[in-house]
């Protein structure tokens, strides 16, 4: 297999390597949009529900509503990003100009106004989708960066490994960090310090993404050929393993539902609600697994490595369940164990994505990068929707009743959904897998495909 995998990369690999400063700086600017997302993702139904005084209904409304608007929004704004070009690249210009815009809103998203119910309601609800937009804006150009910095698959898979560990590091730095530094401020207040924990955390992200856009570089050149929003269609039409990644990355949608879970998991069937706190730990750690990525796509292809991964976590989690939760050892390493595969699928899918892009443009003429990409921010954003609504119901099937002791059937109906229930979305991944046939190989010929194109335009403009 090694001499496989080596044989694809020639012909593609002749480009010169990414240098360790900009990979680091395309992390850096995952790692600073990512403190936004953390905590508008953590922290926003707690202040709109205990600081600004709306219902929690209200609060689960808008977010369907954003949800429902992100639906239309994504692909239409990618397909304007894939039609645009400026000085500082097709997508680098997003990266100038948004950091300052997704820092403005975040705060004011989080305003502490005293307003009155219907008020506060219509505040929210502008500010939350006008957040999500501004984040679509930043987020898909950030991840198209990925595949226009470089058409060498492995740096390419280097890319996207520091993308995703930037998303867990943003993303865990206010989980870690806000309550405490909004206590501190407010004098052991939460809510006395809420508003200026977030202005001080938004504040650190700004510097973090300046130095992603400075320190980046566009090289893979647009096609020629002018693309129309409507050609968005025939991307989306005309690429069928573009669909196949993405079903398998919507499949993260299992192990959303155990991540909202586990705060019962842990208050009920361990009696011990803060453990929460070393599983915050845990999920940082498991950023381990990205670094293995890289040296493992330089000897076998991505879909075997992933197929690998998920028959690994179903053998673990089976293992897992049979084991019980009596000891809160076995259960933190087993939870270690599943989490260091889980972030580890995250690099492979990006980057067996980014290269569905060379097919497109084979296929199409255009090489849409924004639209490919989209479908990942807007399937992500679909999945944790989805694992929202799909808890209430795991928690009605299986009688939890708040606030009161759970019976042996509830107990043992959590477990099941910690332990068992990602095995299933492994399972079905598994099975995509198997249909996925764009490898290394068809990726290689597509590139020089692409090259003989260009060489032969070349020759008839001379």
């Amino acid at each position: 297999m090694a001499q496989t995998v080596s044989s694809t990369l020639t012909g593609v690999a002749k480009q010169k390597k990414i240098e360790s400063k900009e990979v680091l700086s395309y992390f850096s600017y995952g790692m600073g949009q990512c403190i936004s997302f953390g905590l508008i993702g953590t922290f926003i139904m707690y202040f709109y529900t205990d600081i600004l005084g709306i219902s929690s209904l209200a609060a689960s409304t808008i977010f369907v509503i954003a949800r429902t608007f992100d639906a239309a929004n994504d692909p239409l704004m990618a397909s304007i990003m894939d039609t645009k070009q400026s000085k500082h690249g097709k997508f680098r210009q997003y990266l100038l100009y948004m950091p300052i815009l997704i820092f403005l809103i975040t705060i004011i998203a989080f305003l502490p106004l005293n307003l009155g119910s219907t008020a506060a309601v219509i505040f929210a609800g502008a500010t939350y989708i006008l957040w999500g937009v501004f984040y679509t804006l930043s987020d898909v150009p950030f991840w198209s960066m990925s595949a226009v910095m470089s058409q060498n698959p492995q740096e390419r898979t280097k890319l996207v490994t520091y993308a995703n560990l930037g998303v867990f590091v943003g993303i865990g730095i206010p989980t870690l960090l806000f309550t405490p530094l909004a206590e501190f401020l407010g004098g052991g207040s939460l809510n006395d310090g809420f508003f200026m924990a977030v202005v001080i955390l938004s504040t650190l992200s700004l510097p973090f993404m300046f130095v992603g856009f400075k320190n980046t570089k566009e090289r893979v050149k647009p096609s020629t050929k002018k693309v129309r929003i409507r050609d968005a269609v025939k991307v989306i039409k005309g690429n069928k393993p573009m669909f196949i990644v993405l079903a398998t990355f919507f499949c993260n949608v299992f192990v959303n539902i155990t991540l909202t879970l586990n705060i019962f998991f842990f208050t009920w069937n361990m009696n011990n609600a803060s453990l929460m706190a070393a599983f915050g730990v845990i999920s940082l750690v498991s950023c381990v697994g990205f670094f293995f990525i890289p040296m493992l796509t330089k000897h076998f292809f991505k879909k075997h490595i992933l197929m690998a991964i998920l028959v690994l976590d179903i053998i673990v989690r089976i293992v897992f369940f049979m084991s019980g939760y009596g000891s809160t050892m076995v259960v933190l390493s087993f939870m270690t164990v599943t989490m260091v595969l889980y972030t580890a699928t995250g690099p492979l899918i990006s980057a067996m994505l980014a290269e569905t892009i060379e097919l497109t443009e084979v296929r199409t003429g255009q090489r849409s990068e924004a639209v490919t990409f989209s479908g990942q921010t807007f399937t992500g954003k679909l999945s944790v929707a989805i694992a929202g609504g799909a808890t209430g119901v795991i928690l009605t099937v299986i009688n939890y009743v708040p606030n009161q002791p759970q019976t042996e059937g509830t107990l043992t109906g959590l477990f099941f959904v910690i332990a068992l229930l990602p095995a299933l979305g492994s399972l079905i991944r598994l099975a995509l897998m198997y249909f996925y046939k764009f490898t290394e190989v068809e990726f290689r010929e597509a590139v020089q495909e692409l090259q003989r194109r260009k060489d032969s335009s070349a020759e008839v403009e001379a």
